[in-house]
């Protein structure tokens, strides 16, 4: 039965890719051959907007006042001038109908190589026995007030937890308050707040083999998303005490320190550790984006993974398994958290030609994306500054990361939204494979 399901399945992804290579070729024949001969200038006029765009979006992120707002200006007009081109030529249908095409490729295609569930759905085990002291830390503060907002202390409490508050106004270690609980026989752990607070009690529940319970107090809550838990309803993540299951996730290690997102150096450290970043996020990015662009900021880096050099990145992201294919700056979502690799992805920008690139993704000839189980980090200063899980921290050279593979026993609601089917990157060749096959 399984054999003859997985039979239909490959027979359906080869009609769909050979579908979708025909949808890009009519694309193609409407512009070239429908549309009489002015269509060979329009398709240039379209491929000059197209650069234009892409090189009025990469002078938006590396300049500063008139000339930004002009690049933006820019970046919107340059595909509206298209459009009017067209339309004055009398081809404004031959565009519309050629995009069309195009973009139904692009669905079909996607389809056509999406991954079996197996590849992204992390195994489940039971979640038992049911704790009998589970602990959480809690930040009030985080994600501005969930905590209060949705009750958590008493919803928690209510299922037998012992809570503890981050309201005092001097920092709190939250490590050591999560190994005291341990000690007075605290059997589960657990966090509603940032990713940062995840991560070092996330540590603790791993170093004595304890689960570890996630609540999305945050406020992007990038760990609990790529365990597909609600983001919308931190409360919903307290039914992990009572009718739950465990997942097993890599953690990664960075001086002795726990990530569960990832481990950023150069341009993005550079950013984190600006004290305005956790107010404006976007405005502080945008404001010193051009100076590490340029390679005004920070220190020069080499990295080396297991046998692979990169000498002087401008930015550098070592995440707790590699995230997806479309995304280049840890902001994304990762397909699975149990591979066991590091995913690593460097920015290397000689020229304003590769710097324009970048925005092609991770084809870019400035970046290199790879995985390893360990990676070094050296720079010409004796201290690194480097943003783990999005808290700026500076540790002295050289900096080693590494993963731990299954390390952290995270239980999760067994009633959850769960993790959207990662969407697989358009690559034509193996379409054009996937379609041959006859069978």
């Amino acid at each position: 039965m399984a054999e003859s399901m997985n039979v239909e399945q490959t027979r359906s992804r080869r009609w769909l890719a050979r579908l979708s290579l025909l949808l890009a070729l009519l694309a193609v024949v409407i512009v070239v051959v429908f549309a009489d001969l002015h269509s060979i200038a329009m398709l240039a006029v379209g491929v000059v907007g197209a650069v234009v765009s892409l090189g009025a979006a990469f002078v938006f992120l590396s300049r500063r006042g008139v000339v930004r707002w002009l690049a933006a200006a820019a970046f919107v007009l340059a595909p509206v001038a298209v459009l009017v081109v067209f339309a004055f030529a009398g081809l404004a249908w031959a565009a519309v109908a050629s995009a069309a095409s195009w973009a139904l490729a692009v669905v079909t295609g996607r389809q056509a190589l999406a991954p079996d569930r197996a590849d992204w759905q992390m195994p489940e085990h039971p979640a038992a026995p049911p704790p009998a002291r589970p602990f959480l830390i809690m930040n009030p503060r985080s994600g501005g007030g969930k905590v209060g907002k949705f009750d958590l202390k008493r919803k928690a409490e209510d299922l037998g937890a012992e809570v503890f508050l981050m309201d005092g106004q001097e920092p709190v270690d939250v490590a050591a308050v999560a190994r005291q609980a341990v000690a007075r026989g605290a059997d589960l752990l657990g966090v509603a707040g940032g990713d940062g607070t995840q991560a070092l009690v996330a540590g603790v529940a791993a170093e004595h083999g304890l689960p570890f319970v996630v609540i999305t107090a945050g406020t992007r809550n990038h760990f609990a998303l790529d365990l597909g838990l609600d983001r919308d309803d931190p409360a919903a993540c307290l039914a992990a005490l009572r009718d739950g299951v465990e997942l097993h996730v890599d953690l990664g290690m960075i001086a002795g320190q726990t990530f569960v997102n990832n481990a950023s150096f150069g341009a993005y450290a550079e950013v984190v550790e600006s004290p305005a970043y956790r107010d404006d996020k976007l405005g502080t990015t945008l404001d010193l984006l051009p100076d590490v662009l340029n390679g005004h900021r920070g220190a020069r880096l080499t990295a080396r993974a297991d046998g692979t050099e990169i000498n002087g990145p401008q930015a550098l992201l070592v995440a707790n398994n590699p995230y997806g294919t479309g995304d280049i700056a840890g902001l994304g979502r990762r397909v699975r958290l149990d591979g066991g690799l590091l995913g690593v992805v460097a920015v290397s920008v000689g020229t304003a030609r590769q710097a324009a690139g970048l925005l092609r993704g991770r084809h870019a000839t400035g970046l290199s994306a790879f995985t390893a189980k360990q990676i070094e980090v050296t720079a010409d200063a004796p201290q690194i500054p480097v943003g783990i899980d999005g808290e700026a921290v500076t540790i002295p050279a050289p900096v080693v990361c590494t993963i731990r593979p299954g390390a952290l026993r995270v239980w999760v609601p067994r009633d959850r939204p769960g993790v959207i089917p990662p969407k697989p990157s358009m690559d034509w060749a193996t379409l054009w494979h996937l379609a041959k096959g006859w069978r």
